[in-house]
């Protein structure tokens, strides 16, 4: 009998112990939400925007979705080009000035020089490595394009010549985000390995993960850093010895993977992730809180970007879009 009530008071005690730890893993709820429901005229997922001015900006997505804006995002017009029968997928689209871009596939590369009033098709050779996977527009008549199997290219004269900036193709990859000084990071399709390309080099330079987790995404923090994020909802950032922090987990009490990040300001910062997770942390990722308006929204939250402190948004699943109110 003594030994069975020993034994009921320590599963006691280990259970009081588990229902403890779950209580604190849940993180401290955002009292107010800097986030408002733009309301799209579309169920496509939406995958890119850019604007050309303080207003004036345009978005793109699946099943050839293209829309405008002209008050600052907080409504969108459908766009339609002649392109045929076929569906596209608008992976990227970027703007400098009134020059603008957008790539997809299949195999499809766009460009406009009066701020996405007419739109020009460019002819992309047959031999290309890959299908585009991002373009950036780095000034007049120029851009960069990179294909989903890591191939680089650059034009300067509104895509009628293109020099590749990268001498072999990185293999195919999960995504690829780009710094401002121009270098770029991507992630294998398994999550394996990433690579980083510097400007000047002539390939990639892989590295491999640094855990057991597969990587799910990566990209370049204000100072260029980089972040990591990883399987099972962990985050890493480098620091200044190009080495690796410790691993966190921001949010224990979920299972969902986290997607992307973005900096609002140099401490500020915004994670998003499966079924409607928000995350935020107001100290350079020290600790962190939880935006629990976008649980209701029960989508994927694919993106989130900021093209100053003041204007922001988060792009999802099922023509979900947020927009940052501050």
């Amino acid at each position: 009998m003594h030994s069975l009530q020993k034994l009921l008071k320590s599963l006691l005690a280990v259970s009081i112990a588990l229902v403890f730890c779950t209580s604190c893993a849940y993180l401290p709820a955002l009292e107010n939400s800097p986030w408002e429901l733009v309301s799209l005229p579309t169920d496509a997922t939406v995958l890119d925007l850019s604007f050309v001015s303080e207003d004036h900006g345009w978005l793109t997505g699946t099943r050839s979705t293209l829309m405008e804006t002209v008050d600052g995002g907080k409504t969108w017009e459908p766009r339609q080009l002649e392109l045929g029968d076929t569906s596209y997928r608008f992976n990227s689209i970027s703007f400098s000035g009134n020059e603008g871009w957008i790539a997809g596939e299949p195999s499809i590369l766009l460009h406009t020089e009066d701020a996405g009033q007419s739109w020009s098709s460019i002819p992309l050779s047959a031999k290309l490595p890959g299908k585009p996977a991002m373009v950036v527009a780095v000034g007049p008549h120029a851009a960069e394009m990179t294909t989903d199997v890591g191939a680089i290219y650059k034009t300067e004269d509104n895509g009628r010549h293109w020099t590749a900036m990268v001498q072999e193709a990185f293999g195919v990859l999960r995504n690829v985000n780009r710094a401002p000084n121009g270098s770029y990071v991507a992630v294998s399709s398994r999550g394996s390995f990433y690579s980083i390309w510097k400007p000047g080099e002539l390939s990639w330079e892989p590295h491999n993960r640094n855990s057991s987790r597969r990587v799910q995404n990566m990209g370049f923090a204000p100072d260029g850093q980089l972040w990591m994020l990883a399987r099972g909802g962990q985050i890493q950032f480098s620091n200044d010895a190009n080495e690796w922090d410790e691993p966190i987990a921001p949010d224990y009490s979920v299972s969902v993977g986290l997607l992307d990040l973005a900096y609002r300001t140099p401490e500020e910062l915004w994670v998003t992730g499966g079924s409607g997770n928000l995350l935020c942390s107001f100290d350079g990722g020290k600790t962190w809180q939880k935006d629990r308006s976008a649980n209701q929204l029960a989508t994927n939250l694919y993106r989130v970007m900021f093209q100053s402190p003041d204007r922001g948004f988060v792009l999802g699943q099922s023509g979900i879009l947020l927009r940052y109110v501050g």
